[in-house]
This record gives C-alpha cells, sequence and structure tokens, in this order.
C-alpha cells in the first residue's frame, strides 16, 4: 500500500511540473516581444536630414556606431541639408578618420528630450570622444528656448537648433543650421580684431614725434659778472684809495699852476 501511494504522489508531483511548465510557456509565447530600436539613418531622412544621414551611411565605422548606441540612448544633432551641401568642400578634404569622427562629434550618448536639452548648459562628450583624453567636446548654450553649439572652431555665428525631428526615448534627433567643427580636425577661428583707436589718440605719438625732432633752443651766455663785483670787498677798498691817491698830485699841480699865473700878472701891473 505504501508503495502504490508513493508511486500515485510521484505521477501526482510530475502532472502538476509539466502543467506548471506548460502554462510558464503559454504565458511567454502571448507576451509582446521587444520592439526593434529605431534605425537612426532611417530616422534622419524623415526629419530633413538625408544629406547628413548619406555621409554616416557611406562610413561603416560611423553606421555602426550610431547604430550600436542608439540602444542605451541617443541625441543625435543633425545639420540640415543646405547645411551640408554648404560645408562638403571642406569635408571631402578630410581623411577617412577625420570623417568619421566628424560625423560621430553631432551625437551625444544620452537621451535628451527637448525639455531636458534646455536645461542643459556646458560642454558636452559625444560618441568621438575618447574618455580618457576628454577631446571632441562642444559646448551647449541656452538662451530661453534658444539653444546653440560652438566649439572654438566656430567661424561666425554658432549652430542653432532649429527643430524637432524625433523625440521618442531612446532616440531624439535635433536639426540644426549648420556643421558642428571640432577644433581635433580644424583650427580655432582667429579672435576679432581689437577696435581702431580714437583719431586723436591717434594723433598723439605723432606730435611727440614732432617735438622730439625739433631741435632744442639756443640759450644764449649769460652775462659775466662786473668787474667790482667779482673782486673780494677788502680788494674793493684798496681800489679805491689807490684811485683818490691817484688823483690827489694832480689837483696840487693845478693849484700851484694857477697861484704862478695870479703872481705873474701882479708883477705885470
Amino acid at each position: 500500500m505504501r508503495r502504490l501511494r508513493l508511486a500515485d504522489a510521484l505521477l501526482l508531483f510530475l502532472a502538476l511540473a509539466a502543467a506548471t511548465t506548460a502554462a510558464a510557456a503559454a504565458a511567454a509565447a502571448k507576451a509582446p516581444a521587444a520592439p526593434p530600436p529605431p534605425n537612426v539613418t532611417a530616422e534622419m531622412v524623415k526629419g530633413g536630414c538625408k544629406a547628413f544621414a548619406d555621409l554616416i551611411a557611406a562610413s561603416p565605422d560611423a553606421a555602426s556606431t550610431y547604430q550600436s548606441a542608439v540602444e542605451g540612448g541617443l541625441t543625435v544633432f543633425c545639420p540640415s541639408d543646405d547645411a551640408v551641401k554648404a560645408f562638403l568642400p571642406r569635408y571631402k578634404n578630410l581623411t577617412a578618420d577625420g570623417k568619421a569622427e566628424l560625423l560621430l562629434f553631432h551625437a551625444v550618448p544620452v537621451h535628451y528630450s527637448l525639455g531636458s536639452l534646455k536645461s542643459n548648459n556646458g560642454p558636452m562628450n559625444t560618441l568621438a570622444t575618447d574618455g580618457a583624453a576628454k577631446n571632441y567636446n562642444f559646448t551647449l548654450q541656452n538662451q530661453g528656448d534658444v539653444v546653440t553649439i560652438k566649439t572654438a572652431a566656430s567661424a561666425g555665428a554658432p549652430a542653432r537648433v532649429r527643430s524637432t525631428a524625433l523625440d521618442k526615448d531612446p532616440l531624439a534627433i535635433y536639426v540644426i543650421d549648420a556643421v558642428v567643427q571640432p577644433v581635433e580636425l580644424f583650427k580655432p577661428a582667429p579672435a576679432p580684431a581689437p577696435a581702431p583707436a580714437p583719431a586723436h589718440a591717434a594723433d598723439a605719438p605723432k606730435a611727440a614725434g614732432k617735438a622730439a625732432r625739433r631741435p632744442a633752443p639756443t640759450v644764449a651766455d649769460a652775462p659775466g659778472p662786473d668787474a667790482d663785483d667779482s673782486a673780494p670787498v677788502d680788494q674793493k677798498k684798496d681800489a679805491k684809495k689807490s684811485a683818490a691817491a691817484a688823483r690827489t698830485p694832480c689837483v696840487r699841480w693845478w693849484l700851484a699852476a694857477a697861484l704862478a699865473a695870479v703872481a705873474a700878472a701882479s708883477a705885470l701891473a
């Protein structure tokens, strides 16, 4: 009897296990399969970025990196067809690696909705960024509803987000009006020339130069000191005494001559 009971219990256990397995398989079959990740280049074409999508498709490295990154979240800043057309001559001068880096430079490995994009300011890493070197970054700036992207190589106005082609997790695509140029591939834009100096400030050095070239005025020799002023005081006194002594004999001689003339006149009378 015990053996029969054990056999019955074993059969019941196996039946329950089989039923559970079948139910789990049925439930799994009814569950919807996970949707495949979106095709990045196809979504670009739909959003008006066919020229940029064609460049990515022509670069095997860029195409595979874009598609593999979208599963973890991706934000693409896609230049418009007109922007790509204007930039194409410079793009053709790049090497194959340079072209791939430029294409990867226009995507960020994070999904940013339009709202979160407008709340961010500062440098951002891109698909081209080497984590160790921290290169291939651009600066995102927000002013109200205007979102711009710039680098040190950006000439003129920065690239501006014009429209949203797609914003559905895990992929966001924003159309921009210019190709963003990384400094790793293009020279930094020259600094603006300083404003010209005012006219009066510009003339000042010339006037100073003329004044420096003008000959110095001739200074006349100062008159020398008088003879009396040049001698010491005691020497001045001796000189006066000598002059007085020199005049005394002359006076006496004239007096004697006058007396002699009077005496002679008296004798004749």
